[in-house]
């Protein structure tokens, strides 16, 4: 019997991605931000609310995938108008979508780190985005920096009176995880 439960046991841990590649985000040491212009000028903001489903590992990336799950509703600007617009019905509209997702099977080994290929869901609407991003693991803690921009009025966030505020979103990722035990 002992037998049987060791070899099980083996089998589980050499068999589960989650031992030896499964991700956790510390929500409180990563941001998600983003950049755009109003009225000629950079303005920033940022969601509070994000998580992630990641499993990677840098020297066998076959397995990995990344699943990111954006509130919407957990976007803040620090200038009340902009925030107003960005959670408005024309903006992000929260009570209709509540969630931005990308999901990526498709991790790659880059020049500059990595490339991960995937599906970004706004409003709806899904484009193929490549994500860029470093990865520096230490131990069993990971800091991935990358960021990307999209054209807003792909995904039909902005209405008439947004006539000063550029389409390019630039959106700025600062991800700290620590290894799944």
């Amino acid at each position: 019997m002992r037998r049987i439960l060791s070899a099980i046991s083996v089998a589980m841990l050499l068999g589960s991605p989650a031992f030896a590649s499964d991700w956790l985000i510390d929500s409180e040491a990563s941001t998600v931000e983003f950049e755009t212009t109003v009225f000629g000028g950079s303005t920033r903001g940022e969601f509070s609310d994000c998580s992630a489903d990641i499993t990677l590992d840098p020297a066998d990336l076959s397995t990995a995938r990344i699943e990111a799950i954006v509130r919407t509703a957990s976007g803040a600007m620090g200038n009340r108008d902009y925030q107003s617009a960005l959670i408005g019905g024309q903006g992000l509209d929260p009570s209709g979508h509540p969630e931005a997702r990308f999901v990526s099977e498709d991790i790659r080994a880059a020049e500059a780190g990595y490339e991960a290929h995937g599906v970004l869901s706004i409003k709806g609407v899904e484009i193929e985005l490549v994500l860029p991003f470093t990865l520096e693991i230490n131990g069993d803690r990971a800091v991935a920096e990358g960021s990307f921009t999209v054209d807003r009025n792909t995904f039909s966030v902005g209405g008439s009176g947004w006539g000063d505020v550029g389409s390019e979103v630039e959106v700025l990722l600062h991800i700290e995880a620590d290894r799944a035990e």
